[in-house]
């Protein structure tokens, strides 16, 4: 009777450790030239399209040939809006650079904002001097986040010049490491 107590107790601690660590396949990635899309380092990233503050529409894809730091990010964020300054760093360091696969460094920001008004100020206010602001001002319905299994922000992924994923999840000094491991030594 104890064995199959303990067999039992065996049983279930693994049945809910399975549960806990989610064991299930994979989700199949749509393939693309020879990368999948997906959100791992070493797929292709998947596409976004938004507007500008201006109401001008700016796809990721639009950045081909660049270094691309794809930013999560929003006005009312205490995390984020701290760390906007090494971004803004970083890109002020390393925009003009040759990268082992991408000339130059860009900023693709997402805001998931829902005031107009307080993304705006938050890129003035912030000094975010880079050109690709997009938003769909849904909060935490913003679309792109959805695709990108966005969590938390800030959230970021770096593409090279292919729109290939090299890294995830850089903050702090993190990311000018990054940018200086990639970049052309002469």
């Amino acid at each position: 009777m104890k064995k199959i107590w303990i067999i039992s107790i065996a049983a279930l601690s693994i049945f809910g450790l399975m549960s806990f660590v989610n064991i299930s396949k994979p989700v199949p990635q749509k393939q693309t030239g020879t990368a999948a899309i997906g959100l791992e380092i070493g797929n292709k990233a998947p596409e976004i399209k938004l507007k500008d503050p201006k109401d001008k529409e700016i796809a990721l894809s639009s950045l081909k040939g660049k270094l691309v730091l794809i930013d999560f990010w929003a006005a009312w964020c205490g995390p984020c809006r701290k760390e906007n300054p090494n971004v803004v760093k970083a890109y002020k360091a390393y925009k003009d650079k040759k990268f082992k696969n991408g000339k130059g460094f860009a900023v693709y920001s997402v805001s998931l904002d829902r005031s107009k008004f307080d993304w705006e100020k938050a890129i003035k206010d912030d000094g975010l001097d880079w050109e690709y602001h997009v938003s769909d001002l849904k909060y935490w319905a913003c679309e792109p986040a959805k695709v990108y299994k966005v969590a938390g922000i800030p959230a970021n992924f770096l593409i090279d010049a292919d729109g290939i994923i090299v890294a995830k999840a850089l903050r702090g000094a993190d990311l000018e490491a990054k940018l200086e491991e990639l970049l052309i030594k002469k």
